[in-house]
């Protein structure tokens, strides 16, 4: 699944994984997909912010992502005191539209069809974004990353293996089945709805099983 990403998701990573004050998000480029954007349903209270979409080489958004929560640094930190509760507590809701294979707007090639696979590639590679070990020295972060992310490539080729579990999740407030995974650095989940689109999602610190999914009636509010 080729794509580039327009707007900015997160500002520049800081020596040492901290975050630079953030800039600015466009909504400009949610606006232009032809498919409904999802984010988490109105029983989440909590901060919500845009971070980027994709677009296909002939400019037509593909997909794009939504955060809730705490706006994450690269570096998993984790609480004082404690191993097992992250700071950052966060959820990222990716949606992907439902696409056959086709001819590019040139028509020189063929681009890829996208299915929920493709789903939960994106969030495996959005968590990844977000996760760095403490104990890594940063000289060695590219080799573990170029690594993980051929990972997360295996792992959503393979969403009937044993990484993943199923678990029903309410989208639009219809029970649907989810593919699921956890690991150290926090949690993927990927499926489909009714609406034409693949869902995604990632996160840490948030429990994946209390979430629920609706159409983000106006993408203009979380800019």
């Amino acid at each position: 699944m080729e794509t580039t990403s327009q707007a900015v998701a997160q500002a520049p990573a800081a020596e040492g994984g901290q975050q630079l004050p953030t800039a600015r998000r466009t909504v400009d480029g949610y606006l232009l997909a032809p498919f409904p954007w999802y984010g988490l349903d109105e029983a989440f209270t909590g901060p919500r912010w845009l971070m980027q979409v994709g677009t296909a080489a002939d400019g037509a958004v593909e997909h794009g992502s939504i955060g809730h929560g705490d706006e994450p640094s690269v570096k998993n930190e984790f609480a004082v005191g404690s191993a097992d509760e992250p700071r950052e507590k966060f959820a990222v809701v990716v949606t992907v539209a439902a696409s056959p294979v086709r001819r590019s707007a040139d028509g020189t090639g063929l681009l890829e069809a996208t299915s929920v696979s493709s789903a939960a590639w994106l969030a495996g590679v959005g968590l990844l974004s977000f996760t760095w070990p403490g104990q890594m020295d940063h000289s060695l972060r590219d080799d573990w990353l170029e690594q993980q992310t051929e990972t997360a490539w295996a792992l959503a080729d393979d969403l009937s293996g044993p990484e993943w579990s199923t678990l029903s999740l309410p989208v639009d407030g219809v029970p649907t089945p989810f593919h699921y995974r956890e690991s150290e650095f926090g949690w993927v989940l990927a499926g489909s709805t009714p609406q034409g689109v693949h869902l995604g999602a990632y996160g840490r610190g948030m429990s994946a099983y209390g979430l629920a999914f609706a159409v983000v009636k106006d993408i203009k509010t979380y800019a």
